[in-house]
């Protein structure tokens, strides 16, 4: 791994809950990443061939598919990255991380915004020390859906579930209206090749519709430190599956260590994979709601 974080930018990341490193990975695992990124979408999708407006307004925003490393290996260097997940662990000055999950999140040409919200509210989990690396395969400008964040509103005391989905709430909680959010000015992210973008689990963010006539070949990977437990009871697979009960540490096969690892190493298919992960979408694989 050439890129390093320095100083700066870890403490840039904690002011402001999400940084941009560019050129974080080459152009050969861009491409490598991406090939083998775009045959597991296709495998999870295959027979769906509905135009975006046949679509539920959650699917308009974006094709999503969920811890494809378990079903698809030619993934799994890329959910493993040992230089994303170090700078994850730096991040959150975690000795060690773990894989949450990873997903796609590929936003077709006439896709919808992705609605603000924040990420913590949908998982059961605690402390809040999570970070997502979002990889946009092609780089990505404001019309094809790049993504804003809201500077420091990570550290404001704000905890606000959002349904994105529309499905409980047809209109979602409008969190950028939030006292505590409400002053704060989107900082709109554009991305080249190469570059990633992580931003904290409680950090507002969103995204514009794809205007443009490409897809935006997105992936992501969530990383957690190592020794954050179980929150709540409310279901959600990445805990369900491990059988972690509220208040105990979430560990295992499902959701393995990142970093440290050793060179080459790869954590292999969890035994319970199969039916678990042959889904599409994150609110078909059970949990309380996305995520």
């Amino acid at each position: 791994m050439s890129v390093q974080l320095t100083e700066s930018q870890i403490q840039d990341f904690r002011r402001d809950g999400f940084l941009v490193v560019r050129g974080a990975l080459s152009d050969a695992e861009i491409e490598d990443f991406g090939a083998a990124v775009d045959v597991a979408v296709a495998d999870r999708t295959f027979g769906d061939e509905r135009s975006v407006e046949e679509k539920t307004l959650y699917e308009q925003s974006f094709i999503q598919c969920m811890n494809l490393w378990e079903d698809h290996p030619d993934v799994r260097p890329a959910t493993f990255h040992a230089g994303l997940a170090e700078m994850a662990s730096k991040m959150l000055g975690a000795e060690a991380v773990r894989v949450w999950h990873d997903q796609a999140l590929y936003k077709e040409s006439g896709g919808r915004e992705t609605d603000p919200h924040q990420d913590l509210p949908f998982w059961p989990m605690k402390p809040a020390e999570q970070v997502t690396a979002w990889i946009a395969f092609d780089g990505a400008t404001r019309d094809m859906g790049a993504m804003a964040y809201l500077p420091g509103s990570h550290s404001v005391g704000l905890q606000k579930f959002v349904d994105i989905t529309h499905m409980l709430h047809p209109e979602p909680y409008a969190i950028m209206e939030d006292p505590k959010v409400a002053s704060i000015e989107p900082v709109w992210v554009e991305v080249e090749k190469g570059d990633v973008v992580f931003h904290h689990s409680l950090c507002v963010h969103l995204a514009q519709p794809n205007k443009t006539d490409q897809t935006r070949r997105v992936f992501c990977v969530i990383y957690f430190a190592d020794g954050c437990v179980r929150a709540a009871p409310w279901p959600h697979v990445s805990v369900d599956r491990q059988g972690i009960e509220v208040g105990n540490p979430i560990e295992g096969e499902v959701t393995p260590i990142a970093w440290p690892r050793p060179a080459g190493d790869l954590p292999g298919t969890p035994s319970d994979a199969g039916p678990a992960v042959g889904f599409q979408h994150k609110s078909e694989r059970g949990g309380r709601l996305p995520g």
